[in-house]
Parts: structure tokens; C-alpha cells; sequence
């Protein structure tokens, strides 16, 4: 279904795809998020601990996995149940 037709019906939307064993591994822990952003969050969190990166900040890793905003990171690690 695209996405269109998502927002017409209401219907939450699927989360975005990452690195394969990325998804798969994350996938387990799908359920302990209300909302997609939150799961997409913690998708990019695990795919930045594992890049070359030398340091391993907030900023550096949004940079590295297209976040906007290095805060929408700050905000999933400081307040995500």
C-alpha cells in the first residue's frame, strides 16, 4: 500500500528499511514502540554504533544516517520508554 493511501485510511505507517540484519535484529524489539519514529530511531542508533565513526556522538551518528536532527536522537535516548 502506498503511502497515500495510508493517510486516507489512518493507517500507521510501515517503518523504513535499514541494513538487512539490521532490520532483522531490530525487528524483535518492534513491539516495544508506540510509534514507528521511535522503532526508526533505535534502527538508526543500532546502525551508527557499528559505522567507522571515531566518535560515536548524537551529532556524528544523525550526520552519518540521515536523522535531521541530531535532538530527534536526544530525545529517543532521554525519553523512550
Amino acid at each position: 500500500m502506498d503511502v497515500e493511501a495510508q493517510i486516507l485510511k489512518h493507517l500507521p505507517r510501515s517503518a523504513s528499511g535499514s541494513i538487512s540484519f539490521i532490520d532483522r535484529y531490530c525487528s524483535e524489539y518492534r513491539n516495544l514502540f508506540a510509534e514507528v519514529r521511535s522503532y526508526e530511531y533505535c534502527k538508526d542508533l543500532h546502525l551508527g554504533i557499528i559505522t567507522t565513526l571515531g566518535r560515536k556522538s548524537l551529532p556524528e551518528i544523525s550526520k552519518v544516517v540521515g536523522v535531521n536532527s541530531a535532538q530527534a536522537l536526544h530525545h529517543f535516548v532521554a525519553k523512550s520508554p
